[in-house]
């Protein structure tokens, strides 16, 4: 156990029994360690602006030597070598009464990292697995044919049996082994975990934040340095003048469905996030029921909005007030984060003035996002924003990526 992990089972065994959890457990100014890009001067600006306005100690910037061509996707062999070791040599040389909790990635920094490669000394037993698929596709051609019950019955044996194999060879191809910079970054403490898709998130459901080899990590970046320089500011003035406004949720009216993280699920959970608005917040609140989005220009004042499903097609319906919180259920919507003139929406609607939002640099897969009740019941019960993000996220090693300051309280609750 390190000297860190220590000193915070020491507090909260102190003061858990007498404080709210989200008290004791609160993300502070001097538990962030800012990381920034030394070859790019704009993005130590940004770090460096952040540490003043939050109050951050200067000790907690960290410059790293990763390029000044602002690039978007770094090589694992990069990652692991420019800014995963010096982290860890960072947090390594932590002084006693030092903690990090949280990451804060800017303007600068690589937003997705690359995949693994071919696991070496494979060779064999991926042939060995090809010839098997093979096998078993053409058995479940010929039952295809057969179209009897003990034939269907056998064909879905043999189909789980498939992908089974067919996740193996994917795994020693190196295939989904990419991610975002700030997933990975996640598990920067962790060694020992394989790259083969997602990782449980330890801290999803966490009230007391006690997975300490998991960081948080969020992001300060976009389609342009302005927009980026703004986020900061603008929830700050959130905060200190009240998030005001309208929430809008955009459903698809599909029939609740108890399976979780199926379609269903996560429209009614969509839907359940209406009600609990009401109940939470002096917001009013707008839900849309249909297969439709909102149209253009129809959502004025936007506070907070979580809706799908328009893939890569931003709809540009939203007036973000300053501090608006909101995030669209759709797969590459990160894609390039730094877009300033696409239609990903992500970017899109970073140019309109949300201050944090989250979207996929990849095929995250519909159960990799937060679900949208529990997500922002988190900011309602007065978590900050990186906080509500990873006690609701499932996966890590993973495509997502959270945008905006991660210290921005919307719904401060006064005890």
């Amino acid at each position: 156990m390190n000297k860190q992990i220590a000193l915070r089972i020491l507090v909260l065994a102190l003061f858990q029994s007498i404080l709210p959890t989200a008290d004791v457990c609160a993300l502070e100014p001097n538990e962030i360690l800012v990381i920034a890009n030394r070859d790019i001067p704009a993005s130590v600006g940004i770090a460096r602006d952040y540490c003043v306005k939050r109050g951050v100690r200067r000790e907690n910037l960290l410059s790293l030597g990763l390029g000044s061509d602002m690039k978007y996707t770094i090589t694992r062999d990069s990652y692991e070598k420019d800014l995963a070791e010096p982290i860890r040599r960072k947090m390594a040389g932590l002084k006693f009464d030092e903690s990090i909790r949280c990451l804060l990635t800017v303007y600068g920094v690589p937003v997705r990292v690359e995949g693994r490669g071919p696991l070496s000394g494979k060779e064999d037993r991926l042939k060995q697995l090809e010839a098997s698929a093979k096998a078993l596709k053409q058995k479940i051609e010929q039952l295809q044919k057969s179209g009897s019950a003990a034939s269907t019955l056998e064909k879905q044996r043999l189909s789980r049996k498939l992908t089974g194999i067919e996740s193996e060879i994917d795994r020693i191809n190196g295939k989904e082994t990419d991610a975002s910079v700030d997933s990975e970054l996640s598990l920067v403490l962790r060694k020992d975990y394989e790259l083969y898709r997602w990782q449980r998130n330890a801290l999803k459901d966490d009230v007391f934040d006690l997975a300490f080899d998991t960081l948080m990590v969020s992001r300060l970046d976009g389609p342009g340095l302005a927009i980026v320089s703004a986020l900061v500011d603008k929830a700050m003035r959130a905060e200190k003048n009240g998030l005001n406004g309208v929430v809008y949720i955009d459903s698809r009216g599909i029939e609740r469905n108890h399976k979780y993280y199926s379609l269903g699920y996560f429209d009614q959970s969509l839907r359940d996030l209406a009600v609990l608005a009401r109940l939470r917040t002096n917001l009013r609140v707008q839900l849309e029921q249909t297969p439709k989005l909102f149209g253009a220009n129809q959502c004025q004042q936007t506070a907070m909005y979580c809706g799908w499903y328009s893939l890569k097609k931003y709809v540009d319906a939203f007036d973000f007030v300053d501090g608006a919180v909101g995030y669209h259920i759709a797969s590459l919507e990160a894609v390039d984060l730094r877009d300033s003139a696409g239609s990903q929406w992500c970017p899109a609607m970073l140019r309109d003035g949300i201050t944090a939002t989250i979207g996929a640099v990849a095929e995250p897969y519909l159960h990799a996002f937060p679900e949208p009740r529990a997500f922002f019941q988190e900011l309602f019960n007065g978590r900050c924003l990186v906080e509500a993000y990873y006690h609701t996220k499932p996966f890590n090693s993973w495509q997502l990526v959270l945008i905006g300051d991660p210290l921005y309280r919307p719904f401060r609750v006064v005890r």
